[in-house]
């Protein structure tokens, strides 16, 4: 299944000659930005060493759904791992019976530098004594945000985007109806991340906010306040779609400074997007008045 993650040729071929020797560490550790497809880099990984010959149980672990996966995210607003869910997650990776067909079983922790001290210090008590067959999987954005006392258990691979032709590709493949000048714009714009082109296409909010990032970007360039502001106010009681917005604004923003004249943008005023953007962010993840930042960020942008 290694076979099918676009791109990283020597990563690919690093880990299946490791599976092949049967020289794959315990606990791995797959770092890349969001987008790159750590988490699916992870599945890939766990179905070629949970079922080697392929087959539908491999097809399940990619799509997230066997049985022999147990997969631990954050939860809530801050995206934090609980120690409670690693708790009960060793309870079942040590207790739960083992399928015939499975080699053996895999734990999946996704957004690794998520977990705190506690959760970090409750994993370490299975990970320094693994149960027999057991896989440990972690992604991260960042190798460095991860807690040292799980950082250093882990053999760490980084996952990276591609080409921006190949990205076009794989989004065509996965995306039939998109043509080749909009994959071709999305690979430009995300910067070879697969994921978030794919998100952009497929889920509505980040659909969503990328329009609302192109037509903003727009008014700014025609320094049209009145409308930027009827725009961001429809923003004013969601937080979330408010944060995917000045995300994706920050893509517009970085992809007319590195091809002036993207979405019409010259690179100066993608400068001052991207410059409003970031404070806008910043202010959004400090709790600030969000009626009031997005008044600041509309009047800073358009100025």
């Amino acid at each position: 299944m290694l076979d099918r993650l676009a791109g990283n040729t020597a990563l690919k071929q690093d880990l299946a000659a490791a599976l092949a020797a049967d020289r794959l560490a315990h606990s791995i550790l797959l770092v890349g930005e969001q987008g790159c497809g750590a988490g699916f880099a992870a599945r890939c990984l766990a179905a070629d060493y949970l079922y080697p010959g392929g087959g539908p149980h491999a097809e399940a672990v990619l799509r997230g759904q066997d049985t022999e996966c147990i997969s631990i995210r954050g939860e809530g607003a801050s995206g934090q791992i609980k120690v409670e869910r690693i708790r009960d997650a060793r309870e079942e990776i040590t207790h739960s019976a083992l399928a015939e067909d499975a080699r053996g079983r895999v734990l999946f922790v996704y957004g690794a530098q998520n977990m705190n001290q506690s959760s970090a210090n409750a994993l370490l008590k299975i990970i320094e004594e693994p149960p027999e067959g057991v896989l440990f999987l972690f992604t991260a954005a960042s190798a460095a945000a991860v807690l040292p006392t799980i950082r250093s258990r882990c053999a760490a691979y980084t996952i990276a985007p591609v080409p921006g032709e190949e990205c076009a590709a794989v989004l065509r493949q996965h995306l039939p109806a998109l043509t080749r000048d909009a994959a071709d714009d999305l690979a430009f714009l995300y910067e070879g991340h697969i994921g978030l082109g794919l998100a952009a296409v497929q889920q509505p909010d980040i659909r969503e906010a990328l329009d609302r990032a192109r037509t903003f970007a727009g008014y700014a360039r025609q320094q049209d306040s009145y409308r930027a502001l009827a725009l961001t106010a429809r923003m004013e009681k969601d937080r979330a779609a408010a944060g995917a917005f000045f995300q994706q604004l920050a893509f517009v923003g970085s992809a007319a400074l590195r091809r002036p004249g993207y979405g019409g943008l010259e690179a100066d005023r993608a400068a001052v997007l991207l410059r409003a953007a970031g404070k806008a962010r910043e202010a959004l993840r400090a709790n600030g008045n969000l009626r009031l930042l997005l008044a600041v960020f509309t009047a800073e942008s358009c100025r």
